[in-house]
């Protein structure tokens, strides 16, 4: 006789659980990486500009000097400096040609040999070659907005607004006479231009770099990776930051600086001019004690009034005797690049990644929550 499966109790089946097909498993997984996917593009696209945003280069106690040299400052008559020169480690009398005429500013040396009237501060310049050092390797490690090839003229022809600028070699110029570089600041004082020359930087004889709708020379910055080249009558505007030397060929003007960090500068009847119209403040610097020149005696004389420029970026300035205009304050973040007009879309983007954090952390603790009141781990 066969037993009654509904009486006898060793009989008794228990319930066999009802597996979910395990396709289910592949979708909730997708899930969760779709959303965290999504997520991460939202939050990319709400902050494109910060990664290639130009941002100002910190000159420290660099930026009072118009001129600053390695191994030595030559100079054909007249040129007309309106910033310090400075010349270190090389010795005073390694100057030529310079005169305390030609400068609206004070002339550094390491050593009383310098030109005659010139300051013998060797701590003074061993600082700003430090600083330019630090400013140069900053500059350089800047991610490029843009990265021009090789070859001429890469540069002349364009009109450019903020960004940081990358170029090769060219073999005759880098900027040419037939049409100029024009830096745009789509009306914003604080734009920054930051162009890093992988190797030279040469301008053609009568090229020319100009400035329009509110950008200033202040924020203009080259990083020139071997030496740079102003041809004659060439126009350059921003701080010319050399790795070697810098040569300024006859009438050559710039609206900044020229600082080479390891080489000599070279001018020939040129016009450097510190741009002082992103200086924050104007402080005087501590009394300085020069050398006795032969004959003399030593003396403590304090230099004129100078302008480091801003004590946020560095940049900026003015010599002795300059005329410093009103700061001026970028809006946004300069630090970041983010913030201000330009970027105020980037809060919508920023909203709907986060939402997209919020659901995937949601579908995350579902999928766990479901998981662990499963013992078959189904």
């Amino acid at each position: 006789m066969r037993p009654n499966r509904l009486t006898s109790p060793h009989l008794v089946e228990s319930p066999v659980p009802r597996r979910r097909s395990r396709a289910f498993r592949p979708v909730k997984r997708a899930s969760v990486a779709g959303a965290t996917v999504l997520c991460g593009v939202l939050l990319t696209a709400a902050f494109p500009s910060v990664a290639s945003a130009a941002t100002p280069v910190q000159l420290g106690t660099a930026a009072p000097f118009a001129v600053l040299a390695g191994t030595a400052v030559t100079d054909v008559p007249t040129s007309a400096i309106t910033g310090d020169v400075g010349l270190s480690p090389a010795a005073g009398g390694n100057y030529a040609g310079l005169t305390a005429g030609e400068v609206t500013g004070t002339i550094y040396a390491v050593d009383a040999a310098g030109p005659g009237g010139s300051v013998d501060s060797p701590g003074l310049l061993t600082q700003a070659k430090n600083d330019l050092t630090t400013a140069f390797i900053s500059a350089s490690g800047d991610l490029p907005t843009t990265t021009y090839a090789a070859g001429d003229n890469q540069l002349g022809g364009k009109t450019l607004t903020t960004g940081v600028y990358a170029f090769g070699h060219a073999a005759t110029a880098n900027i040419t006479a037939a049409s100029p570089l024009v830096l745009n600041g789509n009306g914003d004082p604080g734009s920054v231009f930051v162009f890093q020359a992988s190797s030279d930087l040469v301008t053609a004889s009568n090229s020319v770099v100009q400035l329009e709708n509110g950008a200033q020379a202040c924020n203009v910055f080259w990083v020139v990776g071997s030496s740079a080249t102003l041809s004659s009558d060439s126009t350059m505007v921003g701080t010319v930051m050399a790795l070697t030397s810098a040569t300024l060929d006859t009438r050559a003007t710039v609206q900044g600086r020229i600082l080479a960090r390891n080489g000599a500068v070279t001018l020939d009847s040129n016009t450097i001019t510190i741009p002082s119209t992103c200086a924050a403040s104007s402080t005087t610097p501590a009394p300085v004690t020069p050398a006795a020149a032969a004959g003399g005696s030593t003396t403590t004389t304090t230099p004129g009034a100078t302008t480091p420029g801003s004590s946020l970026t560095g940049s900026g300035g003015s010599a002795a005797g300059a005329t410093t205009s009103a700061a001026v304050v970028p809006s946004g973040f300069p630090h970041t690049g983010s913030g201000g007009a330009a970027h105020a879309s980037s809060g919508v983007l920023i909203g709907l990644g986060l939402l997209s954090l919020a659901g995937a952390t949601g579908v995350t603790v579902l999928v766990t929550r479901r998981r662990l009141s499963d013992p078959s781990g189904n």
